[in-house]
């Protein structure tokens, strides 16, 4: 059977795609798969000579995930640059024998690997949206029926309701991409009505709206006893909750690192252990997720599991923001009157002149923005008209205060230019402000140092100004 084992290891070892190493207790490296070489610009026969302490002194891999496991002796996941300048995410795990250190096993996958992964998928989608338009599928009788209350009149949004329509009988996991306020959420719940699990709960959970210091109790559920103020009989965690039907994880790139590594003990399991317990706990559920970040970033700065990024990117499905679908806000304005109308008992509509400022507006907020805007607008009518001239004011309008004057010194030493908003003022600034920080020497961490805010806010706001770290953007 030895013999069996061995044969199995070589295989795996031999055709991963990862690239793995086999590491004793003292740091010498006893196996490589082949494909390691490309990455780390050393020969499998010449890395099975050397040790991961001279390999990190040489620069062939820096840091070394294999010293940090044998100096804490547990699993480690890190970036590393390698030799031949490629950036890499390894992952480590320690192998003990009789409570000692035997060895370390780690994986690693080079970042442009997992990029040309994504750029595949990208294709894919793209080929299955053309099979969608020419097989007719989006004219089939009923399909708007059974969107209930999205607004799906844009191609691309057809295209999102569609593929959504195709996975729904499955039990893949679908990662929800968008901007906040896209609808994320009610497009996750038109998946959980589709799929075969519509008559179990939806339970939705905002890993960004819990304290982390509650986060596993609520999360995992505990036993009586499990700590002070622990309800009598204990209780049932959210995922236990979301047997038999789909548990919506939203936010997901804000959960800890530690209640990471136990979600994705769940998934791979199929059970849950409550605090407190040590009697695991059969779960079944359709998994869905979503979040505004960029999780590919996320795991490069270790701020996200790799493993658990290769679990929840199944389906990736990608909502664009409203300013990329404006055939949807006449529907999307419709149906939330409708609703202010049924709710309030009242039946206003909308003047003629203002439907050129909805559709204009870029709503950086997307659905949810346009849904408040509204209701704000509805609620400032004087009758039963929303006219350009309520005191909610269309979005974008610049309104100067009383007595005084809007155009206000902005921080550049500029005041508001004529008919811009302060939103666009404050905008401008703010590109400005962090053009000036975009120099060659510079990093998306100095900047968020420098600025006072966090290093994933400097990213979303460089990417949402069109600028890069390196290279000054032009004014």
């Amino acid at each position: 059977m030895g013999d069996i084992d061995s044969d199995i290891l070589r295989t795996i070892i031999d055709t991963a795609h990862d690239h793995f190493f086999v590491v004793d207790a003292d740091g010498r490296v006893r196996d490589v798969s082949p494909a390691a070489a490309a990455v780390y610009g050393m020969s499998r026969e010449d890395l099975c000579r050397t040790t991961v302490q001279a390999l990190e002194a040489q620069g062939v891999l820096r840091p070394s995930v294999s010293l940090e496991v044998m100096r804490s002796g547990k699993p480690a996941q890190l970036m590393q640059v390698t030799g031949t300048g490629r950036r890499v995410i390894a992952q480590a795990h320690p192998v003990f024998r009789g409570g000692k250190l035997a060895a370390v096993v780690s994986r690693s996958m080079d970042l442009t690997d997992l990029q040309l992964l994504q750029e595949e998928y990208a294709l894919l989608q793209r080929r299955f949206s053309d099979h969608l338009r020419r097989s007719g599928i989006a004219d089939e009788p009923g399909f708007e029926a059974e969107l209930d209350d999205l607004e799906v009149r844009s191609e691309v949004m057809r295209e999102v309701a569609l593929l959504l329509q195709r996975v729904a009988p499955t039990d893949a996991t679908v990662l929800m991409l968008g901007e906040s306020g896209v609808g994320k959420t009610a497009f996750a719940r038109q998946l959980h009505r589709w799929g075969p699990r519509h008559a179990g709960p939806f339970i939705e959970v905002n890993c960004g709206a819990i304290p982390e210091s509650l986060f596993e109790s609520e999360m995992f559920g505990y036993r009586h006893g499990a700590f002070s103020g622990a309800a009598p009989g204990g209780k049932a965690g959210l995922i236990e909750q979301a047997e038999g039907g789909t548990l919506f994880l939203d936010e997901i790139g804000e959960l800890p690192l530690a209640v990471q590594a136990k979600l994705l003990k769940v998934i791979q399991d199929s059970s849950v252990t409550r605090l407190g317990d040590t009697r695991p706990r059969r779960v079944d559920f359709r998994l869905v997720v979503a979040t505004n970040q960029d999780l590919a970033h996320r795991v490069e700065t270790g701020e996200f599991r790799l493993d658990l990024y290769y679990r929840v990117n199944v389906i990736p499905v990608t909502l664009p923001p409203l300013r990329e679908r404006r055939e949807d806000i006449p529907g999307l304005v419709e149906r939330q009157l409708k609703r202010l109308n049924g709710r309030y008992g009242c039946d206003k509509i909308m003047a003629r002149d203002v439907w050129q400022q909805l559709m204009g507006w870029d709503w950086p907020g997307n659905v949810r923005e346009l849904e408040n805007w509204l209701e704000r607008a509805w609620l400032s009518a004087a009758d039963d008209v929303i006219r350009g001239d309520t005191p909610a004011r269309y979005p974008g309008a610049s309104v100067a205060p009383a007595g005084g004057d809007a155009r206000r010194a902005a921080p550049d030493g500029e005041g508001l230019r004529d008919d811009e908003s302060l939103k666009a003022a404050l905008a401008r600034t703010e590109r400005a402000i962090l053009a000036e920080q975009c120099g060659e020497r510079s990093s998306t961490y100095a900047i968020a140092e420098r600025l006072g805010i966090s290093q994933p806010s400097v990213v979303r706001k460089l990417r949402r100004h069109g600028l890069r770290v390196g290279a000054k953007a032009p004014s």
